[in-house]
């Protein structure tokens, strides 16, 4: 079996498989059930000050299905962590003490303060905990108070909130980013100027699920009413790899943890091969289970054995040589073969939709 650990700002992770925060890492006996699964990490739920307040609603979840019922995406309007941060003080040092050779992330969010985020870290330093990622991203509820993607789409905001980070903490930052943004890297750079030393990206995309023909109301359905929630699972892989892949080419070196619609070892190679040098998995635990991880390190180790690779650093961000424009994509084509393009042009195009649209699919 190939050797897929990795060390990523100086930590080692035994595989780079990382429980993204949320649901799955919601308390101490989640996360310490996800380390027991075989996962290199844990980003536990976002904390913040005891006096921020949190009230969750229900239901908050719901999933998009084909017309054959396969799930394809999934929307929570979930809030962060409900629990005080004086239980999560406690719970990190519980957590380091059953897995001290695991890495354990504190997810953080806090108002635009410079005294909270400083006591905030201060007081969570002192458990044992790995590393921080500074929550920028969380799409509903918390924006509506100038925190999460409020924060993540304003680059001077989140390089300020890092520097503060920084100045109180020597453990690596990761600054978690938004996707609902014009381009990742103004903020991500930002971030990075300030003193993270790691880029977390994305976040769920902010949506609206459905609409249920019924009630004509839209889904998650609270007292008759919702709200935009976040987006996540299996189809926005293609949004997210296409935002990991401008880190990684906006910000050479940068450590990335790739984020969004992983449902096995497929979709996570797929996110080291674009730059991220971890992975993180959140609603595919939620509807699959942690022993997912089971065929990611397997499918990682496989693919590794297949391709001669003999650490997981030598294959990250691999595939971003092969990004170009599409103008260089024509001229690439033409200098192949000659009049290689005309047979693509919109007047042969006959009616026949399918079959055409099928011949132009890439094999």
């Amino acid at each position: 079996m190939a050797d897929i650990s990795i060390e990523v700002n100086g930590i080692k992770f035994p595989n780079p498989f990382v429980i993204g925060s949320g649901p799955p890492s919601t308390n101490s006996k989640t996360i310490i059930k996800a380390f027991d699964s075989g996962w290199g990490g844990v980003s536990a739920k976002t904390v913040s000050l005891t006096e921020t307040p949190v009230i969750n609603v229900a239901p908050r979840y719901g999933k998009l299905k084909t017309p054959k019922g396969e799930i394809i995406g999934f929307e929570n309007i979930e809030l962060i962590s409900d629990r005080t941060l004086e239980v999560w003080l406690d719970e990190f040092k519980t957590i380091k003490d059953a897995h001290p050779d695991k890495v354990l992330i504190s997810s953080i969010m806090e108002k635009y303060n410079k005294d909270s985020w400083q006591e905030l870290v201060g007081r969570i330093e002192e458990t044992g905990v790995d590393m921080f990622e500074l929550n920028f991203s969380c799409p509903h509820g918390h924006p509506e108070e100038g925190m999460g993607a409020a924060m993540g789409q304003n680059p001077d905001m989140a390089k300020e909130v890092t520097g503060w980070v920084a100045e109180v903490t020597d453990l690596p930052i990761w600054a978690k980013m938004t996707p609902d943004i014009q381009d990742i890297t103004v903020p991500a750079k930002a971030s990075m100027e300030g003193g993270a030393t790691g880029i977390s990206a994305i976040n769920t995309i902010p949506s609206i699920l459905s609409i249920d023909l019924d009630t004509l109301a839209p889904t998650p359905s609270v007292e008759g009413h919702s709200t935009p929630g976040g987006y996540s699972y299996y189809a926005v892989k293609p949004i997210a790899l296409r935002m990991v892949s401008e880190i990684g080419r906006g910000i050479p070196g940068v450590e990335i943890s790739g984020i969004g619609g992983v449902i096995s070892s497929q979709e996570a190679i797929e996110f080291i091969l674009m730059g991220s040098s971890t992975v993180q998995v959140c609603t595919g635990v939620m509807l699959q289970g942690y022993e997912m991880v089971d065929e990611m390190c397997e499918g990682l180790s496989n693919f590794m054995d297949k391709h001669g690779f003999k650490t997981v650093r030598e294959f990250v961000g691999h595939s971003l040589q092969y990004l170009t424009t599409h103008h260089d994509l024509a001229e690439k084509r033409l200098a192949k073969k000659a009049g290689a393009l005309s047979a693509n042009r919109d007047n042969n195009w006959t009616g026949d939709i399918k079959k055409e649209t099928d011949e132009l699919v890439s094999k």
